[in-house]
Parts: structure tokens; sequence; C-alpha cells
């Protein structure tokens, strides 16, 4: 859906941007979006990575679970 903006969608948005809230809140606006976006892919590592180390874990319990 992004894709298809193009170069002049995306200059309509941040003049759009601009006048709505103005020049000096588009920089505070700009490093909420940043931040949000960081802690949301540090959280989707984390959940991936969490995942493949259950996936390891489960051979082992169904050896374990065999032997008794």
């Amino acid at each position: 859906m992004i894709s298809n903006i193009g170069i002049p969608g995306l200059i309509l948005v941040l003049v759009i941007a601009l006048i709505i809230f103005g020049p000096s809140k588009l920089p505070e606006i700009g490093r909420a979006f940043g931040r949000t976006l960081t802690e949301f892919k540090s959280a989707a590592k984390d959940l991936v990575s969490d995942e493949g180390k259950n996936e390891e874990k489960k051979p082992v319990l169904s050896a374990l679970k065999k032997e008794k």
C-alpha cells in the first residue's frame, strides 16, 4: 500500500502535515514516530528469537517424554 504512494504523494502528505501541525511540532512528531518504530522492531525481534528458542527446546522435551 505505501509503495504505491510515490514521491509526489509523499510530498503532498508532508505538506499537509506541515500545514496541520506547523513547523515547530514536526520534529517532535518525527522523533516520536521513530521511537515507536524502533520499539516495535525490537519487540518483533524478541518475539521471533523467543519463538526460535522454544522450537529448539521442543525436540528435547519430546525426547525426555519418550524416555519415561
